[in-house]
């Protein structure tokens, strides 16, 4: 993995709510409504677990892209894995870690991803995907931890 960074999210949800609110696919959809974002085979609705898969289909950068992924490891409510099956990237892991604390719970989003197309895929990983990929994940996050 050649890309990767860190988004940190409190919410004043129980960290079993911010942990079930993380896997639902149709909570997902309504995170990406931008892109218009949808489910199109695997889990298309309700709770994702592990072993599982789900395919999008969404918009960025003006081209219509498709990724399966797989819930690889999960472990109730501490941490869940999603890991491109295919799509996009070359690879593309997501760890989702949460914990409780005093006021709620805090969700600690880990992606690390590979561009494909070698050094010109290097280059668009570091110029533009890794901030794009970020500010998607942190607005996720906002939304899921009902601070949107």
């Amino acid at each position: 993995m050649t890309a990767s960074f860190v988004c940190r999210t409190e919410s004043p949800l129980p960290v079993e709510q911010l942990f079930d609110r993380a896997r639902s696919i149709d909570l997902h959809l309504d995170s990406q409504q931008a892109s218009g974002e949808r489910a199109v085979a695997g889990v298309t609705s309700g709770l994702i677990g592990e072993g599982q898969d789900v395919t999008w289909r969404a918009r960025h950068f003006g081209v219509t892209l498709t990724m399966t992924s797989r819930i690889t490891r999960l472990d109730y409510p501490r941490s869940f894995t999603d890991e491109q099956v295919t799509g996009p990237f070359k690879a593309f892991r997501h760890v989702h870690d949460f914990a409780a604390t005093s006021t709620g719970s805090v969700m600690t989003d880990r992606v690390e991803f590979t561009a494909p197309l070698g050094v010109l895929g290097t280059a668009v990983e570091r110029l533009v995907l890794a901030r794009y990929l970020e500010r998607l994940i942190i607005r996720r996050g906002r939304f899921l931890a009902g601070r949107h």
